[in-house]
């Protein structure tokens, strides 16, 4: 298996450098999922869940001819419970057989056994007596810095051994990511520092491509950083959310590629799969043209 960033850049030659986020809401599911007779309590929740992998796995057939990456959010298959762990499972393993590179979105942030344990369960499986039992088998994951290297190691090594890769938080698309982010240490704002840990523990994993296997998340809600930060981190793959519903444009994100067009994936979660009134017949339709839209704004 080819590096995770090879296999990227692959993805986003192939396809152009729209992400599609999957963040399943029930609420805003099609009336024709919601609208089901149900036996109980405990049935309802199984259904929600079944439901949730049916509306993801029909997505996912309908954005692909226009992405090549999909990023999953663990939070709203964990809001359903065991039967979303099972429903998390289904889809991610859809995605993969229909050929996105899929990122796991769960900002995971820990230390030593701990944090193993959620990098073994994001890539390579749960060991049991020697046997290795594939869990989440994605192609990466979202993680937060914030507890140090120590908490970062643990993913870097995982990633690696898997040629798998991380998406490490640096300037968020939020409203409220200054309160933190912002604050000046050593005559820098603090997500600068974290950008430069990210240069360091991504300069061994240079691909064929000539970017690594840790990446950065840094929004579209802030340009002039995006255009401060790719100078800085120019072997370091974007992870780019903010982009559709959350204000971000086409242009805004301008300044995350390279020269060559790469560098950068462009996340839109609501903004493509959620394009439609929860009671229009046409929902389908909608998700399509809001992919196709997308996707040639982005490649413009």
């Amino acid at each position: 298996m080819s590096s995770f960033s090879d296999r990227l850049a692959e993805a986003v030659r192939r396809k152009g450098p729209l992400c599609v986020g999957l963040d399943p809401r029930w609420d805003m599911l099609p009336r024709d999922f919601r609208e089901t007779t149900l036996i109980s309590r405990n049935d309802q929740l199984r259904r929600c869940a079944q439901l949730t992998t049916t509306f993801c796995r029909e997505t996912l057939q309908l954005v692909e001819p226009f992405a090549g990456v999909v990023k999953v959010q663990a939070a709203f298959f964990e809001l359903l419970g065991p039967q979303g762990a099972i429903a998390l499972s289904q889809v991610i393993q859809t995605a993969r057989e229909l050929g996105f590179v899929v990122i796991l979105d769960a900002k995971r942030g820990d230390i030593a056994s701990t944090a193993t344990a959620y990098a073994d369960a994001a890539f390579g499986g749960c060991s049991i007596d020697g046997d290795i039992f594939p869990i989440w088998n994605a192609d990466a994951l979202t993680i937060n810095p914030y507890l140090g290297r120590d908490a970062v190691e643990p993913f870097l090594a995982a990633a690696k051994t898997t040629k798998r890769g991380v998406f490490v938080l640096v300037r968020t698309s939020n409203a409220g990511s200054g309160l933190f982010q912002d604050l000046v240490c050593n005559g820098q704002p603090l997500y600068r520092h974290v950008a430069a840990a990210v240069a360091n523990w991504n300069a061994t994993t240079i691909g064929t491509c000539g970017l690594g296997d840790v990446g950065a998340v840094v929004g579209a809600t802030h340009p002039r950083e995006l255009a401060e930060l790719r100078a800085a981190l120019p072997n370091v793959w974007f992870l780019v959310p903010g982009y559709g519903a959350q204000g971000g444009t086409a242009a805004d994100v301008k300044a995350a590629y390279r020269h060559d067009g790469l560098g950068a994936i462009v996340n839109s979660s609501r903004g493509v799969v959620f394009p439609f009134n929860r009671d229009d017949p046409e929902w389908k339709a909608k998700i399509v043209a809001a992919a196709r839209k997308a996707a040639e704004e982005l490649k413009a």
